[in-house]
């Protein structure tokens, strides 16, 4: 059956993901709400745009007027919660702002959706639900090979891992799973939630490392690389994401927490050096990319590992990443050398590649 599902954030890196998947590939009806902060990109929607299954409502999350008549005017039966500051950097600079999106305006979601939710007749409400969308930044540092002698099992994130975030980002999510979780202890309201890995892929906005790293060896401008680039992240391509995502909306259990990872753990270090290798190939010049690595002070309370177990998701769900991280980041790289219009437009907006998170002294 045919479902309206509204998507938070829709407008951001995941969120457009999901909805070119949602409408690419379902029949299902998408609403799309977004504040449009700098992040934030309609033109990264622009192939689904036409489609008289997709809607777009320019809403605040923590405007409760406004979303509780795009609730009534839309009748979603799924809410797919995306809508989040979520890069570490500029929640170090300014963390206000993170508490207020992600904290205040997931309470404020989740108080319209439970209102909405209960002035449904019994089908509607049987099958609706409410999935937040959450990040393994949650779960804090994991073991870091280095840490160990070589052979060492070294411990993965699982559905059960207790919390315990290093970052204003990563707390400010960590209470709004929190919230969600709470919905539905105290109030029966149904929820699910899912905890992803870094993503990565298409339509990234180029503050994060695979993107800005892209650009700025284009640019001939020099790589970032905190500390000494040990830091490791389980790297999962922003598609492969989204049909998880999905796939949890309409079949994931109310009251479950799947993990979704890539099963791609690298060192920060290996992920440039395999982007100016790629370049190096394909984009050729008189040096090669690697000489433009310029390593820099590492931001405060840095993460060094985290690693996703993925098997409850691929278990009782059957999803699988499709992509390797191999064949994933050389798509990446090839849609940022053929769409050069959509990140000079972001590029000549709010963010200019300078450096984040450097924190108050």
């Amino acid at each position: 059956m045919n479902k309206v599902i509204l998507v938070t954030g829709g407008a951001g890196f995941i969120g457009s993901a999901v909805i070119r998947h949602l409408i690419k590939d379902t029949h299902h009806t998408v609403v799309n709400v977004d504040k449009l902060t700098y992040a934030g990109n309609l033109e990264s929607l622009a192939s689904v745009n036409s489609s008289d299954r997709y809607h777009f409502e320019k809403v605040d999350i923590c405007d409760a007027t406004e979303v509780k008549r795009v609730l009534n005017s839309y009748q979603p039966d799924i809410i797919m919660h995306l809508a989040a500051e979520s890069h570490v950097d500029r929640s170090i600079d300014g963390p206000g702002e993170f508490i207020q999106t992600n904290v205040v305006g997931t309470y404020t979601l989740l108080e319209q959706a439970r209102a909405y939710c209960s002035s449904l007749e019994v089908v509607k409400k049987k099958g609706f639900k409410f999935h937040h969308i959450s990040t393994d930044e949650v779960y804090g540092d994991l073991l870091h090979p280095d840490e160990v002698e070589a052979g060492t099992k070294l411990p993965l994130f699982t559905e059960s891992t207790p919390y315990a975030p290093s970052s204003p980002y990563s707390a400010s999510k960590a209470s709004s799973d929190q919230l969600v979780r709470a919905w539905l202890r105290t109030y029966g309201f149904p929820t699910l939630v899912t905890n992803c890995s870094n993503n990565y892929g298409p339509y990234h906005f180029p503050e994060k490392l695979i993107p800005l790293v892209i650009l700025n060896a284009l640019a001939g401008k020099p790589l970032p690389v905190y500390g000494k680039g040990n830091q490791i992240r389980d790297w999962l391509y922003v598609e492969d994401h989204a049909r998880a995502l999905v796939l949890v909306a309409l079949r994931g259990e109310i009251g479950e927490t799947y993990n979704i990872g890539g099963h791609n753990e690298k060192k920060n270090i290996e992920v440039v050096k395999t982007i100016c290798s790629i370049l190096d190939e394909i984009r050729p010049k008189h040096t090669t990319y690697a000489e433009q690595i310029s390593f820099v002070e590492d931001r405060p309370g840095h993460d060094m590992r985290y690693a996703i177990d993925a098997s409850k998701i691929q278990r009782e769900l059957g999803w699988a990443p499709q992509e390797t991280f191999e064949s994933g980041i050389k798509k990446t790289i090839m849609w940022y050398l053929e769409n050069e219009a959509w990140w000079r437009a972001v590029q000549d907006g709010s963010y200019k590649g300078e450096r984040l998170g450097v924190g108050k002294k």
